[in-house]
C-alpha cells in the first residue's frame, strides 16, 4: 500500500467515524498539537483534545456523506456534506499532514441556496443532489 493509498484510507476511516460517533477512531487522525479553523466564525481550536470536545457538545443530529476525497503528499481536501439536523451543509475540509498526523485542518461551511432561474438554460443538476 502507497503512503498516498494510507492517507486516503485514514481520510475515510475518519468520516465513517464522525457518520457512526466513534469519537476516538475520529480523532485518532489528528496530531496531539494539531489546529482547525473555522475561517467563517473566526474561530481556531488548538490540539486534538480540544477538537474532539467542541465537537463532542455539539447539539445537533450530524450525519456525514462523502463526496469525494481528492489529494496527495501531506494535502488533502475533502468534499462532504453534512446534515444537521435534517439540514445539509456542503463542507470542504483541507487537511495538511506531517508525520502521518493531520496538523492543521480547515472546514468551509455554506449553506444550499435555489439556482438562479437565470442560469437554467446553462445548468444541468449535479448527480446525486
Amino acid at each position: 500500500m502507497t503512503r498516498d493509498s494510507e492517507t486516503r484510507a485514514r481520510i475515510e476511516e475518519h468520516w465513517t467515524a464522525s457518520e457512526l460517533g466513534d469519537a476516538d477512531t475520529e480523532h485518532a487522525i489528528y496530531a496531539a498539537d494539531a489546529i482547525l479553523d473555522y475561517p467563517q466564525s473566526g474561530e481556531r481550536f488548538r490540539g486534538r483534545s480540544t477538537i474532539r470536545e467542541q465537537r463532542g457538545g455539539h447539539p445537533a443530529e450530524r450525519h456525514f456523506t462523502i463526496v469525494r476525497i481528492q489529494g496527495g503528499s501531506d494535502l488533502w481536501v475533502s468534499e462532504c456534506v453534512i446534515t444537521y439536523d435534517g439540514a445539509p451543509t456542503n463542507t470542504v475540509s483541507i487537511m495538511e499532514f506531517a508525520d502521518g498526523f493531520v496538523r492543521h485542518e480547515t472546514q468551509y461551511f455554506a449553506e444550499p441556496f435555489p439556482a438562479s432561474p437565470s442560469r437554467a438554460s446553462l445548468a444541468e443538476p449535479i448527480p446525486g443532489r
